[in-house]
């Protein structure tokens, strides 16, 4: 038996309290093991802790069998009558019986003698107030993120803006776009299918991205004002659709009165350890690789705040409480996410829930995020490793395996009720724009027919909607082509994506976890949603496919019964052919 391949440990995401009710328990081994079973029971089942009669646990067997690239992942769910649960494994292979716990791999003669001391996983009790749930609505969310200077100008604005069209910009070019600009396309995002907005920062800046603060509670003019943002969240309400802001907590703007305080008065100022400063007087103008404060990726001009400072962790609490009282918004999203402090996040996590249970906490954290997503910080994070399968599948040679690995290497990070409400996405402001990164809008319509049918809460970035074009900030961040969009010129690739957003919400995918992977054919992906009874299937470089199914929910590049190469379908039941 491989016994480096098995691993368990108590704690999330290997043991995670679902509900009130129940738990998640997996298991990791390797490929040689081929049957795990689990021995649960309360651990005073038989008496109290050290009493004369010995525990013993009930036997059963662990079916739900998950495949990476070296191991496989064991998963089982149990209803602890009591609301405790002691457990171990019992591990097999073709030749051998071995058992697994706390002290690691244990022989069938060690479990049986009964002078030896067993030592048990353990999960104590199911505490209600710790089952911090992410919130429900998130799991059927269908975002939208908006670079606001470019998705719509209502108005004429200052001329400072240059004419609004779909361009490469520079970093410094302004065009105008506001929140009356969103107002008025609420319908077109409505009839898109979208029920949540993401709106990228809208507070005071210099810039055009607004991601250097300078004051965090105007709306900087160049968007609108204070009523404008009251109208969009109401008028969006009123469709069903969410409003998450995004706040950038990790640093602020010269102009923040902290940090001006900080440069007029040094080491006097009252918000001296309200930053990273090393050395006095500050300077601006270069980067900040030569140490003398820390601020963002090297940025002179974004310092980095410290969030362990009560000062500043007052400010921005008032600040997040003040918006979900004025405005009423539905969810912050916190950029750099993994540098703001875990005891900030605690309680920016009890200040808000204590508002608004349902509101949502989402980190910008770009890798495993298992140390924020334990319950009492964020809900969730932006998945980009999610991203980067579905990317490596269209542009990768070899990939139906890696892909199946990937995928399930994804969603084993967090545990179950998070993975279903987990920000999904495949590109961002951050980023190259998808169609521009696969190269054709064949790939482009698999990747975002997988976004669609996978579990988790999914994003698009604007202008997805159209294939709008774009290499990396800040090509990426070009103007809607309004004009071009109301003559029709982009119908049909958006009657797609239409398509794709009500089958989601037709055949309620955002929370089926229990989907499967049916390699058989070469060259063809095919993944089985089994509680809604579809299959997604991509001829990612595969012969022409026959579809003999004839409820077919969705296709692209589907000619006469013939799925072409690059092609994609999704059908109802599984595949025929």
């Amino acid at each position: 038996m491989n016994f480096e391949g098995i691993y368990h440990l108590g704690t999330e995401p290997m043991l995670s309290i679902v509900n009130k009710d129940t738990i998640e328990i997996r298991i990791q081994t390797g490929k040689d093991i081929k049957e795990v079973f689990i021995y649960e029971n309360d651990p005073f089942i038989n008496g109290i802790l050290g009493g004369k009669e010995s525990w013993k646990g009930r036997k059963k067997p662990v079916t739900i069998k998950k495949e990476l690239k070296h191991h496989f992942i064991w998963i089982i769910f149990l209803k602890p009558e009591f609301k405790r649960c002691k457990y171990y494994f019992e591990l097999r292979d073709e030749k051998e019986t071995y058992f697994y716990t706390e002290e690691g791999i244990v022989t069938k003669e060690d479990m049986e003698n009964s002078l030896k001391s067993q030592n048990y996983f353990i999960m104590p009790w199911i505490n209600e107030n710790d089952v911090n749930l992410p919130p429900a609505w998130v799991k059927s969310c269908i975002w939208y993120q908006i670079f606001p200077d470019r998705f719509k100008r209502v108005g004429e604005g200052n001329s400072k803006f240059k004419p609004w069209k779909c361009e490469s910009p520079t970093s410094r070019d302004l065009y105008g776009g506001n929140l009356r600009g969103i107002i008025e396309k609420l319908p077109y995002l409505h009839d898109l299918g979208i029920t949540g907005l993401y709106l990228t920062p809208i507070f005071k800046s210099k810039s055009n991205h607004k991601y250097d603060t300078d004051d965090y509670y105007e709306i900087d003019p160049d968007f609108g004002t204070s009523e404008d943002l009251k109208e969009l969240v109401a008028s969006a309400h009123e469709k069903g659709i969410k409003i998450m802001l995004d706040g950038v907590f990790n640093h602020t703007g010269t102009e923040f009165f902290m940090w001006k305080d900080l440069m007029e008065k040094g080491e006097e100022s009252a918000y001296k350890d309200c930053y990273f400063i090393n050395e006095y007087p500050i300077t601006l103008g270069k980067s900040t690789k030569d140490g003398r404060y820390y601020s963002f990726a090297f940025s002179d001009r974004m310092p980095k705040i410290n969030t362990n400072n009560k000062i500043v962790q007052k400010y921005f609490l008032d600040l997040v409480t003040y918006l979900i009282d004025e405005y009423n918004i539905d969810g912050l999203r916190l950029d750099v996410g993994n540098e703001v402090s875990h005891d900030f996040l605690k309680k920016l996590r009890r200040a808000t829930k204590g508002k608004n249970q349902d509101f949502y906490l989402l980190g910008e954290i770009w890798h495993n995020s298992i140390s924020w997503l334990r319950g009492d910080e964020y809900d969730s994070v932006m998945n980009y490793p999610f991203s980067a399968g579905i990317k490596d599948f269209f542009l990768l040679d070899n990939q139906m395996d890696n892909f199946k690995f990937k995928l399930t290497e994804v969603f084993n990070m967090y545990r179950s009720e998070t993975n279903k409400v987990i920000f999904n996405l495949l590109d961002s402001h951050d980023t190259e724009r998808l169609v521009t990164t696969l190269g054709n809008e064949n790939k482009f319509m698999g990747a975002l027919a997988l976004l669609y049918t996978l579990p988790g809460s999914p994003c698009i970035y604007y202008g997805t909607e159209i294939a709008m074009e774009g290499h990396h900030d800040p090509d990426c961040r070009r103007c809607l082509p309004w004009e071009e969009i109301e003559k029709g010129k982009y119908f049909e690739i958006t009657e797609k994506i239409k398509k794709l957003i009500q089958l989601r919400k037709d055949y309620n995918l955002g929370d089926n976890l229990d989907f499967s992977f049916n390699n058989s054919l070469e060259g063809v992906l095919q993944i089985y949603f089994e509680d809604a009874n579809i299959t997604l299937i991509i001829n990612r470089y595969g012969k022409e496919l026959k579809i003999k199914n004839k409820d077919i929910l969705f296709e692209n590049k589907l000619e006469n019964g013939i799925l072409k190469e690059m092609g994609t379908v999704i059908i109802k039941g599984e595949l025929l052919c």
